[in-house]
């Protein structure tokens, strides 16, 4: 999993409010085996016809948006089912984190185990973030997670919390199997003093 330590980029403004996954990832795309690939698809019932015709009008199909790595949404963003791929297909996207001023919780949790940040403000600092998006050209803000912080070259500052072991798994690039070799060494030694019985060795040869 790529480390998130420092990230400086582009926004995006989504001023839209309980945003559920299948918004985000509709259902239909879920056939996927892939983790990559979903990026196409995000927010695919709002950018496309049901002919599959582009939507005029869709903010992140807007030019001035192009390439931006930060999503700046209303408050319950990820609500709705439990689904992993809405954070792949943000991610597969291009954007790095999604800042709103609250999260369904497995969405953030499916986002931390992915390493993928989501920022939590304040309601009056994420609707300052939304307002410098729609009103400055090419907003961009940079993201510090190993100072818990977001800022802006426009005066603007906050902090924000975040769980301190997704914090250290976010900044070392841990998901749940880095975890697990970190321990690797105890692991051998662990199955040298247990060995399988005979008719389990050749299962897991």
């Amino acid at each position: 999993m790529k480390p998130f330590r420092t990230h400086h980029g582009r926004l995006a403004p989504l001023d839209r409010v309980n945003v559920d996954t299948d918004q985000i990832i509709p259902k239909q795309f879920l056939k996927r085996i892939e983790r990559t690939g979903f990026g196409q698809f995000l927010f695919y019932d709002w950018r496309f016809s049901a002919e599959g015709k582009k939507n005029a009008g869709f903010v992140l199909d807007e030019p001035c948006y192009a390439g931006a790595s930060i999503l700046v949404a209303g408050k319950n963003f990820g609500c709705g089912s439990s689904r992993e791929h809405a954070v792949w297909a943000l991610a597969d996207f291009g954007f790095r984190a999604v800042i709103s001023s609250s999260f369904a919780d497995i969405f953030a949790n499916n986002s931390a185990k992915n390493g993928f940040l989501t920022v939590l403000l304040t309601e009056d600092e994420a609707a300052e973030v939304m307002r410098r998006t729609h009103e400055i050209d090419g907003y961009q803000l940079t993201i510090d997670l190993e100072q818990c912080e977001v800022r802006d070259d426009q005066g603007f500052r906050a902090k924000f919390p975040i769980d301190e072991f997704v914090r250290h798994c976010l900044l070392n690039g841990l998901d749940d199997i880095g975890l697990t070799l970190q321990h690797e060494a105890e692991i051998a030694a662990y199955e040298v003093l247990h060995p399988l019985p005979l008719g389990l060795q050749s299962i897991k040869a």
